[in-house]
């Protein structure tokens, strides 16, 4: 009876815990402590959104159970969204389902088309759900190294595909990426195309963040791509583009096959979002969306700030051109004690809490990842906090030896 279940006995130790504890014990001894670490939007969700909520709640008929693959309106909206902004036709009855999150609608649908010793290709570092979701499924993981860029993105797919036995089932792609800020034109997609048609692989791609983006540049989708239709599932979710994040609301498009094998998993599972969060999505995506370019830009002022901060501090990082988040080697000084050790000492020493990149994958460690969750104000307090740290240390000194208890 002591023996540890199987599935969550794959699971690798929660690195983020340590942070959290430290963060929490700081907290309860009256520390001002400045949380970049979990990427939680922390502005309210647009009024006209919210109104529609209400709306909805009040009518009893809304209060039964709602359907597992997405209400008809909200599909259609999807569908609309992919129209607008991709130039993409998708079938709300056949290639779009609603997910609780575009987290759930990934571990889902990794149970419905994972065989036990299936093989995997994911991106490291990359967002946890992406591997671990396949690694419940019972799927072999085959790391794709990015944290240095994706220029031999490709290359190395093709060798992962031609050294895996057996032959993997699928790969992850998630641009722009959540930790690495990483973004990707739609010529990067072309080739991956190809490639996993030529090899019978699907494609599932992620796509979280695709309208936060600085540079005008809206990030692509793979389903652009005409002959990725049949081989892919793209994922988003409504917690970034709205500030929506506990509302708990997402969807995935594309191949008739995927989206109707997760629709059917999903249909023994779970009975779908809430109603009324469902209507409210609806008028999210077919309302004004004047909110989100506001998003959008609340989100490079703190960017801004906290690149410059950085650098002020002596720390160069490159600014990204999407996503909520700065993803930031560790000052050469304290590389070596690793993502981890530095995080704890950066919460102890400067008060502000990041994410090790250790938890994103073992490729992650010589980084940090900072969410852009505070006002500009209390980032620029950070950086000022980083600066003291860091100028008290030499930019390195006796703390880089140090371990954090």
């Amino acid at each position: 009876m002591n023996e540890e279940f199987h599935r969550i006995k794959r699971l690798p130790p929660y690195v983020f815990a340590e942070v959290n504890a430290m963060k929490a014990r700081a907290r309860a001894a009256g520390e001002d402590i400045i949380d970049l670490g979990m990427g939680n939007p922390d502005q309210p969700t647009p009024p006209h959104i919210v109104e529609k909520l209400v709306e909805a709640v009040r009518n009893p008929k809304t209060h039964r159970y709602s359907m597992s693959r997405g209400i008809p309106g909200l599909r259609k909206a999807i569908s609309a969204y992919y129209k607008r902004r991709f130039d993409v036709d998708i079938d709300p009855e056949t290639e779009a389902c609603v997910t609780i999150g575009s987290k759930e609608g990934l571990a889902n649908l990794a149970q419905a088309i994972t065989s036990p010793g299936d093989v995997i290709l994911v991106p490291n570092p990359s967002y946890p759900i992406h591997p671990f979701g396949f690694m419940l499924a019972g799927a072999a993981l085959r790391h794709i190294p990015v944290v240095d860029g994706v220029d031999n993105f490709v290359e190395t797919l093709e060798r992962a595909i031609r050294h895996s036995v057996p032959k993997p089932i699928a790969v992850i792609v998630s641009f722009p990426a959540n930790p690495t800020a990483q973004t990707v034109t739609l010529d990067f997609y072309k080739p991956i195309v190809e490639l996993c048609l030529k090899h019978g692989i699907y494609i599932l791609s992620d796509i979280a963040y695709a309208e936060i983006y600085f540079d005008g540049n809206p990030p692509p989708s793979v389903l652009q791509i005409p002959e990725a239709r049949d081989i892919t599932v793209e994922f988003n979710s409504l917690s970034k583009t709205y500030n929506m994040p506990g509302w708990r609301v997402g969807f995935g498009v594309g191949s008739k096959k995927l989206i109707g094998a997760l629709a059917k998993f999903k249909s023994y599972v779970d009975y779908g979002a809430f109603t009324p969060i469902q209507v409210a999505a609806t008028a999210a995506l077919n309302g004004p969306q004047d909110c989100v370019e506001e998003i959008r830009q609340m989100y490079k002022a703190r960017r801004d700030a906290l690149i410059e901060g950085l650098d002020a501090a002596g720390w160069d990082v490159p600014a990204p051109n999407a996503t909520m988040f700065v993803w930031a080697r560790i000052p050469e000084p304290f590389r070596a004690m690793g993502s981890l050790e530095f995080s704890k000492l950066l919460l102890q020493e400067a008060q502000v809490a990041v994410s090790p990149g250790i938890g994103f994958g073992e490729y992650g460690d010589e980084h940090v990842r900072f969410g852009l969750v505070e006002n500009v104000q209390r980032i620029r307090q950070a950086c000022r906090n980083i600066r003291g740290f860091l100028h008290r240390t030499g930019n390195g000194g006796e703390a880089a030896s140090k371990k954090v208890i």
